[in-house]
């Protein structure tokens, strides 16, 4: 029998009943293994109302409290990373050890939002007039929701809820509904470790669910992290309801390699970057600029490296590449490969016919590798999504960066390089949002913010860091004047001298 993934409201597991169902897959064999309900307009009702009922008193718990609940969520989720990761694999198909990854990251956020009493403090200003001081301070939304995507089923999600209820709100988390088991995990977790109920509820859906949540009046905020297209879409319609908004969409991210770079670890760090977690993340590297007379050698050099990857079964120990999420998207990721050539490049490797054995109804695709690709070719200019890295060629260091600056997108990037004067240059230069020297993937520790640039963000705030906090918050300022007790009305002994 399908088991079936329900919604957490109010602390407790609820059925749905809207009668609708979306299938979630095992992508390493493509059987369906589970439902998840589709909420309806009213279990998005039921789920924002339980979280605004629940911040009645959250909202004004003592900083004590809420982080005393996060420190024995933290002990929790370290005590079951291989119970998360087991779902995430079973679910969206990557190795176990991208999975234990995810949770490690998602694990910083809730390290930070342990320790949220630094962030929450206000400033005072004393005598900035006879007698005036001024102090501000900042003080929770109410219930805020998140949006998450299918790729970093727990982490994203870690990414927002743990600052979100550390700063005194209330959540609702609409996790993607292709892998929605994760998200209960985290929730119900949550719950054992002393969340009150309603502070934390999973609703999940499709855009029935996301349509409530936006045009929802007692929802405050909206986090999401998915495509650009949504981004777009989430940013355009919440904001137009008054919500504050942070959208972070897609990107393609650009490696760009000197002539002075260590081929050997650009090699490596293209082929991670590329092809971990099958390309299905939005800081991958999905595009390598070769700056001057090292394209083929370093092409060589990662086409060595890439044939070497062994893919299969998540839950296989030695599979170092799961595979995609669907057939339709690994389809979608194939076509890029197969209309390649036409399109002017050089298909060095050529994934598209991969499969496993034992497991040959499974969403595999092989790694592909695209050598000379034009800047006008379909490859190029889409987010692909999937295993696919193409290598552009430039003559210098200035037209790398005009190429990689003509990009709509602006998430992450990276050269690599043994020169400091060059990174430093690039640093300044370089139109994106976060920056990797000789890093690959230069996604921020969780005490610095995570966000990009142009069509990767829309809204003003990155996520989590300092940023979350202040996302997750607004300002208040009291300007304060008393009167000296000298100066009390006759009759009134405060016992202050008279002749003070």
């Amino acid at each position: 029998m399908t088991k079936t993934v329900n919604h957490w409201i109010g602390g407790k597991t609820v059925e749905g009943t809207s009668g609708q169902y979306g299938p979630v897959t095992d992508p390493a064999t493509g059987a369906v293994t589970t439902q998840v309900a589709l909420a309806s307009v009213a279990e998005v009702d039921a789920a924002v109302a339980a979280a605004k009922a629940a911040y009645a008193t959250w909202g004004t718990s003592s900083l004590a409290q809420r982080t005393a609940v996060l420190f024995r969520y933290r002990a929790l989720l370290d005590a079951h990373r291989d119970d998360i990761a087991a779902l995430i694999t079973a679910e969206h198909g990557k190795v176990h050890s991208d999975a234990l990854g995810e949770v490690a990251r998602g694990l910083e956020i809730v390290e930070l939002a342990c320790g949220i009493t630094t962030q929450l403090k206000g400033e005072l200003s004393t005598q900035v007039s006879n007698r005036v001081d001024v102090s501000s301070i900042r003080q929770s939304l109410g219930v805020v929701a998140g949006i998450t995507p299918f790729n970093f089923p727990a982490m994203v999600p870690m990414w927002m809820f743990p600052l979100a209820i550390a700063c005194g709100n209330t959540f609702v988390l609409k996790p993607s509904e292709k892998d929605p088991s994760a998200a209960n995990l985290l929730a119900e977790l949550a719950s054992e470790a002393g969340l009150p109920d309603g502070v934390l509820n999973v609703l999940h859906g499709d855009k029935i669910a996301v349509d409530g949540l936006l045009n929802h009046p007692d929802v405050a905020a909206v986090s999401f992290v998915g495509s650009t297209p949504i981004a777009r879409y989430i940013h355009a319609t919440a904001s137009a309801n008054g919500k504050r908004v942070q959208a972070l969409g897609g990107a393609k991210n650009h490696m760009l390699v000197l002539p002075d770079a260590d081929l050997d670890a650009a090699a490596d760090a293209a082929v991670s970057a590329a092809y971990g977690s099958a390309g299905e993340r939005c800081m991958a590297i999905s595009a390598v600029v070769a700056v001057g007379a090292i394209g083929d050698e370093l092409v060589a050099k990662i086409r060595e490296r890439a044939e070497k990857i062994k893919i299969g079964p998540g839950n296989d120990p030695t599979s170092e590449m799961g595979p995609l999420i669907t057939a339709a998207h690994r389809d979608k990721v194939a076509s890029y490969v197969t209309g390649a050539a036409a399109q002017g490049a050089e298909v060095v490797l050529d994934g598209t016919g991969h499969t496993v054995e034992g497991f040959e109804d499974g969403h595999w695709i092989g790694l592909s590798l695209l050598d000379k690709v034009s800047t006008d070719s379909d490859a190029y200019q889409d987010e692909i999504f999937g295993p696919v890295l193409c290598v552009l060629r430039v003559e210098s260091y200035e037209d790398g960066v005009a190429l990689m600056n003509a990009s709509p997108f602006g998430n992450g990037t990276a050269i690599f390089t043994r020169d400091g004067g060059a990174a430093r240059r690039f640093q300044l230069e370089i139109e994106a949002g976060m920056v990797g020297v000789n890093v690959p993937i230069p996604v921020p520790v969780g005490y610095h913010s995570f966000g990009g640039w142009k069509d990767s963000l829309f809204g003003d705030h990155h996520i989590y860091g300092n940023d979350g906090v202040h996302f997750y918050t607004r300002g208040k300022v009291t300007t304060t004047r008393w009167p000296d007790p000298a100066d009390a009305p006759a009759g009134v002994d405060l016992g202050f001298p008279r002749n003070h």
